[in-house]
């Protein structure tokens, strides 16, 4: 059996490198960039366990589940956490980490989910960051869900360790990853003994035995799929623009959010300032006394392929997501999601105006 998936020859080491650069122009970065042969999970807990330590002192900023995780990866390091911990339906500010810090005086590390696809939120990255410059604690991003669809830009930003994955509004790949890291942040995995070694959570490995061997001979055989698919990814966005792709995806959730309204029916933005919105994904409060997973289901039932999904454990009962990110950044994906959705509460005896949430898209989607 002949394939072109199969059978590929072996990803070269100047090919490699080559897509990391790719990766680093993305992030407009000087830092150096390590892509990860594996989902964002990989490098997100390889960043956390290679820099903290039982000598960490970590905020650790909850918008979402992925903010609870890092503070359990953190204190499984032997780090001193503390959370800050603000309502899902808004997000953190400047002056509550400013806050922290007058509290805590000690902190040397931050971390941070850039865009919460699972709640719908974004943080404001750039504020943030300038505070955590000025008391000179170590910036750990996760910009996972954020890259391609709002500006990530760790130098400008002061971000040590940005991690980032495709599979959103990138478009592409689950696979592969990639983190930029600092110098700052090379030193302090260097100086932690509890840092993995020989380990395919070791960020350090790329950098002894890749990077600062010139990026020569690559670590272990990478996935050529993942990786090809990844410089496919990269390619199209450039041809695209960043800036045309950022937009598509603002369009989507700014088109999103004003059909829900004009949709009637009980919905609502569960997010409720459109500054503080992610243009990832948007996410709506299901109506009084109809369960979020049940409209779900029933707006699934007839269009599988919507990108609606309920939110997560307790969130289930309450939270319905829009994922308008990738190739669903379009007025038709936002048109028919809220259509099925349209359909779903009106099995439910509840009146909507569905010819009211398709001008709202259409007059959202031209701004």
């Amino acid at each position: 059996m002949t394939h072109p998936f199969l059978d590929l020859a072996p990803l070269s080491a100047d090919r490699f490198a080559s897509i990391e650069d790719r990766v680093a122009r993305l992030l407009a970065t000087e830092q150096d960039v390590v892509i990860t042969q594996g989902e964002a999970l990989l490098p997100l807990e390889g960043a956390i366990r290679g820099t903290a330590g039982p000598g960490t002192t970590a905020l650790n900023v909850v918008t979402g589940p992925y903010g609870q995780t890092f503070g359990n990866w953190l204190r499984d390091c032997g780090a001193t956490v503390y959370d800050l911990s603000v309502p899902y339906h808004t997000a953190v500010t400047a002056d509550q980490v400013e806050e922290a810090f007058a509290e805590h005086p000690e902190i040397d590390f931050v971390s941070l989910v850039h865009a919460e696809a699972a709640t719908g939120n974004t943080n404001p990255v750039a504020e943030i960051g300038e505070v955590v410059r000025e008391r000179g604690a170590l910036f750990y991003l996760d910009a996972v869900a954020s890259v391609g669809a709002e500006p990530v830009l760790p130098d400008a930003w002061g971000v040590d360790l940005c991690v980032i994955g495709a599979q959103k509004a990138m478009g592409g790949p689950a696979g592969v990853s990639a983190v930029s890291v600092s110098e700052r942040a090379w030193a302090r995995m260097a100086a932690n003994p509890r840092a993995p070694r020989r380990s395919y959570l070791s960020l350090l490995d790329w950098k002894e035995r890749w990077i600062d061997g010139g990026r020569k001979a690559l670590l272990h055989a990478p996935a050529q799929l993942e990786m090809l698919a990844l410089e496919a990814c990269l390619e199209r966005i450039e041809e695209v623009g960043l800036d045309e792709v950022m937009a598509r995806h603002r369009r989507a959730a700014a088109a999103t959010r004003a059909g829900a309204a004009a949709l009637g029916g009980g919905l609502e933005p569960y997010v409720h300032e459109a500054s503080e919105a992610a243009p990832v994904a948007t996410t709506l409060r299901a109506p009084s006394g109809i369960a979020a997973s049940d409209l779900v289901t029933r707006a699934l039932g007839t269009a599988p392929a919507l990108p609606l999904a309920a939110g997560g454990g307790a969130l289930a009962k309450e939270m319905i997501r829009v994922n308008h990110y990738g190739a669903d950044a379009t007025r038709e994906a936002v048109e028919a999601s809220l259509t099925a959705l349209a359909a779903a509460l009106t099995d439910h005896g509840t009146d909507v105006d569905v010819e009211a949430a398709r001008r709202a898209v259409a007059e959202a989607w031209r701004r």
